[in-house]
């Protein structure tokens, strides 16, 4: 009898337990990335992180609560009024990084070896870009707020030409260009 009555007191409290730890995770998860958003002080573009702890713990009593927890901006305009998270609460996936980047690539291809970017995988080979002094970089070398800037004078590249760009740009000095003959196979040439 005192095991049917633990059971029927535990399983709620384990449901209602469950529910809350899902709810902050998956919270905390949605809020933890940077961002793009256009500062509504400056109308140019900013990189902002969003308190991710705050939101998930604000999360269970409703909405989550959205506030800054760092900015491109900051130190200099730490005590602004966060106005910009008004665009964050109406599409908080849509400022995503990871996000502008996807669409970016979306249809597009290498511009050295003519690869489909297609579906991108972020936690492997990352695509990469190519300068308009013909550099290639990955994108851990931008900084988010210039994001929109790059996009509109950079070319996509592929991770195996970026690393192939990026030996010969190092080590020029081990690197045999070989012309290639029509009818010649590449392995015998």
């Amino acid at each position: 009898m005192a095991t049917e009555t633990y059971i029927m007191v535990a399983a709620p409290v384990l449901i209602i337990v469950f529910l809350f730890a899902w709810i902050v995770a998956r919270a905390y998860f949605r809020f933890r990335a940077t961002r793009l958003v256009t500062c509504p002080g400056t109308g140019k573009p900013a990189a902002v992180k969003i308190d991710a702890k705050f939101a998930a713990l604000t999360a269970p009593l409703g909405e989550p609560g959205l506030r800054l927890e760092g900015c491109s901006r900051w130190p200099q305009h730490q005590d602004c009024g966060q106005q910009c998270l008004r665009g964050i609460e109406v599409a908080p996936e849509n400022c995503l990084v990871r996000t502008i980047l996807t669409r970016w690539y979306k249809g597009r291809s290498c511009i050295f070896c003519g690869k489909d970017l297609g579906e991108i995988k972020w936690s492997d080979h990352k695509p990469a870009l190519m300068s308009p002094q013909r550099v290639t970089l990955e994108w851990s070398e931008i900084s988010p707020e210039k994001v929109p800037e790059v996009l509109a004078t950079h070319i996509p590249v592929c991770w195996d030409c970026h690393i192939v760009q990026t030996f010969r740009r190092r080590y020029p000095e081990l690197v045999v260009d070989r012309p290639w003959k029509p009818g010649e196979s590449q392995r015998n040439g």
